[in-house]
């Protein structure tokens, strides 16, 4: 009698699942791999940001002999026909962006008149730059406001560009608030300004701070560094664009109380912070990028906020 011999041409359903579980192990262990090595390719392009606006900054200095102004309050925003130093009621953000290749932004809405000036104001709190986000946290793209407040020298729009740095205040804030109503207000020799004479950053308030001020030595201050932004949607810290004067969404401070923070469900609006997993990329005053641990001692933070208090710096004291 000849036999027949079957040949299998399947797998048995233990083998299948055998396989599968091989498979879903090797992807657990690849997974992490994987996810390692793209956000260090989002940290990197976050740190190259930073290079970048570090170096608009530089260029700005080199050309004003001062720092990036701070501007005037969260109600304003850039007037091109103002200059660059005290009349100027925007902030660092729109003050670089003619040291960044945006000139034509920094320029819309010059020598027109005042209705037409408002719209073009409107038009640039509406134009994002790929510079100011750091792509492990968002797109590059418009998002809501906080609110029904326009600026009082722009059309109300409720999709802004936003910014996911912020410049260094110094570690005290003196309050900034939304500033005068008027540009004849805030042009009066009179008008009642929050006194920030002791102010300790690199830009705040009406701001005019020259290279000499830094006098704990440029690798030793804080330039831009990213801002901490709670993940409820909620933060006060970044309901504006990012043209606006004086306020949290592109200022923050270093105080002992106030040391960097990764992103949460919490408003932590005077703080620096990011969504990476250890810690925040700044850029010095020397152009360096470095990141900072959020285990950072906050006294070591304190110090590389204010520019002039004496207290020296070790680069191991970052982490």
């Amino acid at each position: 009698m000849r036999k027949h011999i079957r040949n299998r041409s399947a797998f048995t359903l233990v083998e299948l699942l055998v396989v599968i579980t091989i498979i879903g192990l090797l992807m657990a262990l690849l997974l992490p791999a994987v996810q390692g090595a793209r956000e260090a390719g989002r940290r990197t392009q976050c740190q190259n940001n930073l290079r970048n606006l570090g170096l608009a900054v530089d260029n700005h200095l080199s050309a004003m002999r001062f720092y990036p102004s701070g501007g005037w309050g969260w109600r304003w925003v850039g007037d091109p026909d103002r200059g660059y130093a005290e009349r100027q009621p925007a902030g660092w953000v729109y003050n670089i962006l003619a040291f960044m290749e945006e000139t034509q932004a920094r320029s819309l809405g010059a020598d027109a008149p005042a209705p037409e000036k408002r719209q073009k104001a409107a038009e640039v709190i509406q134009h994002p730059v790929p510079l100011f986000y750091c792509p492990t946290r968002r797109q590059a793209q418009l998002y809501p406001t906080g609110g029904l407040v326009p600026p009082f020298n722009a059309d109300l729009v409720l999709m802004v560009a936003k910014s996911d740095y912020a410049i260094n205040a110094g570690d005290v804030d003196f309050g900034g608030g939304a500033g005068p109503r008027t540009l004849e207000d805030g042009d009066r020799k009179d008008y009642p300004w929050n006194d920030f004479s002791n102010a300790t950053g690199i830009s705040y308030l009406r701001s005019r701070v020259q290279d000499a001020s830094i006098r704990d030595g440029k690798s030793n201050t804080y330039c831009i560094g990213e801002k901490y932004r709670s993940t409820a949607d909620t933060d006060k810290g970044d309901d504006q664009s990012m043209y606006i004067g004086y306020d949290f969404d592109t200022f923050r401070w270093t105080g002992l109380a106030m040391p960097p923070m990764h992103d949460r469900d919490q408003d932590e609006n005077f703080r620096f912070g990011s969504a990476h997993p250890h810690g925040v990329n700044f850029v010095f005053c020397d152009g360096s990028v470095r990141p900072v641990s959020f285990e950072i001692d906050p006294e070591i933070h304190r110090r590389l906020g204010n520019r002039k208090d004496g207290q020296s710096v070790d680069a191991s004291q970052l982490q």
